[in-house]
C-alpha cells in the first residue's frame, strides 16, 4: 500500500509561539516526527506541510522533504487538518503521485515507541480500515458512563443516556481518547467524505508514559520532564 506520511507545521502559534521549530530536549519539535516517518518501514514519503521558510529549512536538515509551502490561507488557526491534507493529496496527485492512505503525524504529539507508527499501519492494512487512530484509555473518572450533561437549569443527565449510574468502577466499560500521535485515513474515505475519521475506524493503543499534546507552556514543561525520563534513557 502506497501511504503518505504527512507532518504539518505551520508558522503561527499562539499557545507556543514558534512550537515547530523549538527545541525540545535536544532537538526541534518537528524533527521528532521526521525521524519516526524516515524509520518507518511502510510509509512510502514522508513529507512536510508548512506555510514557513523557516521550517522548511530546518525540516530538510533533519531529512523532512518539503515539497511545496502551504498557502497562508491554510494555515491559520481554525484551518481544518482536512484541508491540509487534502491540499498535499492535490499537489501529489498534480505532480504524478498518487498514494492509497494518508498517515498523519502531528508534531504536537512528538513521542512515539519505536516502531509504533508500523504497528498501527500493520493492523490498519490487516483489518482492512478505513481509518485508524492511536488511544490511551479514559481514566475511569472520567468515563463517559460516568460523566454528565447538565441543562440550562443545573439538571445533570447522564452523558450515555442512561438512567442509572454504573456502581462500580469494576464494572465499567473501556473508553479510549485520542492521543494525537497517529491518524491513518483512505485516501478514499478523505476524498469521498472530506473526513479524517469515519467509516470502519480501529484504534491501536500506545504507550501512556510517552504522551504529550502542545498547546500550552505547561504541556511543553510536562514534555521536558517526560524527555528525561523516557525519551533521553531510551537513546
Amino acid at each position: 500500500m502506497r501511504i503518505l506520511g504527512l507532518i504539518p507545521a505551520r508558522e503561527g502559534s499562539k499557545g507556543i509561539p514558534g512550537k515547530n521549530i523549538r527545541i525540545l530536549g535536544h532537538q526541534p519539535l518537528i524533527a521528532y516526527s521526521i525521524k519516526d516517518g524516515l524509520a518507518s518501514k511502510n510509509l512510502t514519503k514522508v513529507a512536510v506541510s508548512t506555510d514557513g521558510e523557516k521550517i522548511s529549512e530546518i525540516a530538510k536538515k533533519y531529512g523532512g522533504e518539503v515539497p511545496f509551502l502551504r498557502p497562508k490561507e491554510l494555515a491559520q488557526d481554525r484551518t481544518p487538518s482536512i484541508d491540509v491534507v487534502l491540499h498535499a493529496l492535490d499537489f501529489f496527485e498534480q505532480n504524478g503521485e498518487t498514494f492509497e492512505a494518508v498517515c498523519l503525524l502531528q508534531p504536537t504529539s512528538p513521542f512515539r515507541p519505536k516502531e509504533f507508527i508500523d504497528s498501527c499501519i500493520q493492523k490498519f492494512i490487516a483489518t482492512k480500515a478505513d481509518s485508524l487512530i492511536s488511544v490511551l484509555e479514559v481514566p475511569h473518572e472520567y468515563n463517559p458512563h460516568w460523566t454528565f450533561k447538565m441543562d440550562g437549569e443545573g439538571s445533570l443527565s447522564i452523558a450515555t443516556g442512561e438512567a442509572t449510574l454504573i456502581p462500580r468502577r469494576q464494572e465499567l466499560p473501556m473508553a479510549y481518547h485520542r492521543d494525537g500521535s497517529v491518524y491513518i485515513s483512505k485516501v478514499s474515505l478523505i476524498r469521498e467524505n472530506k473526513v479524517l475519521v469515519g467509516g470502519k475506524t480501529v484504534g491501536l493503543l500506545s504507550n501512556k508514559s510517552y504522551y504529550a499534546n502542545l498547546d500550552t507552556q505547561d504541556d511543553w514543561d510536562k514534555a521536558e520532564v517526560t524527555y528525561k525520563n523516557i525519551i533521553e534513557c531510551a537513546e
